[in-house]
């Protein structure tokens, strides 16, 4: 088995196992999921540090607002009254105005909070230093033990416009956010080594070889635009010499023969 550390950048990410006969359209795409399933991990253990801190998201149309704005405008968390911690919720004020304060109590406070260190452990960084794959089964598990204690917290669901409701359905809108621009497209993800495409069409042993103790690190991105960087050499202010016209006050002056 070829062993790949996938960088993102110069960043480490995750290793990867993969034998020298599998196609690389099967290994790109494979690892395309698994990072872009880490980033999901990430994305609800931050969302369930929140909601064991302050409780179920607030409707879209009373975030930010203040309790004199909301009760001026008669609005009402209707989906907050029905979404109640196992027992009970003790009031933590939520700074930002993105919860309900409805906090879990200490107890399932800590069931969600344990099961986050969880979750992270298993996708952390830190595999590639213990020597670790990370598979789409260990992506898999950590969102099961996380939608598994969310349940135990409240078993009642959580509103639909919550954010972890939102990724646990794969309805997540990342659009315009931070976190959209780290995810790569599965058909458009690209791994690299040595400064070459490890290009899709291909099977890694005709890049690595035939050793199957073989060790590279790949970079995994998403790929650019075509033909953007021929737009950028054909551009008027990349022709050194049109430039240099331009500033001589001879741009476009043609020259004929006496």
């Amino acid at each position: 088995m070829v062993l790949l550390h996938v960088k993102r950048g110069d960043e480490s990410q995750f290793l990867l196992q993969a034998p020298g006969s599998t196609e690389l359209e099967e290994l790109t795409v494979q690892a395309a999921r698994v990072y872009n399933g880490r980033l999901k991990v990430q994305r609800l253990c931050s969302e369930m540090e929140e909601l064991a801190e302050h409780g179920v998201f607030l409707p879209p149309n009373m975030q930010g607002l203040t309790d004199d704005q909301i009760e001026e405008l008669k609005l009402k968390d209707e989906w907050g009254e029905k979404c109640i911690p196992s027992g009970g919720s003790v009031f933590k004020k939520d700074d930002i105005g993105r919860r309900n304060g409805q906090a879990p109590n200490e107890k399932m406070k800590q069931v969600l909070k344990k099961t986050v260190e969880e979750a992270k452990a298993i996708i952390s960084k830190k595999q590639v230093e213990a020597s670790v794959c990370v598979t789409m089964e260990m992506v898999k598990d950590a969102l099961d033990q996380l939608r598994g204690a969310v349940m135990i917290v409240y078993p009642m669901g959580l509103p639909p416009y919550d954010p972890i409701r939102m990724e646990f359905e794969n309805k997540e809108d990342l659009s315009g956010t931070q976190a959209g621009l780290s995810v790569i497209k599965e058909s458009e993800a690209q791994l690299w080594w040595a400064a070459k495409e490890l290009r899709r069409t291909k099977k890694l042993a005709d890049y690595v070889g035939r050793n199957e103790k073989t060790k590279i690190i790949v970079k995994i991105q998403q790929r650019l635009e075509e033909n953007d960087d021929d737009t950028c050499l054909n551009s008027p202010w990349a022709d050194n010499t049109a430039l240099k016209r331009h500033f001589h006050g001879v741009k476009d002056i043609k020259w004929r023969p006496r």
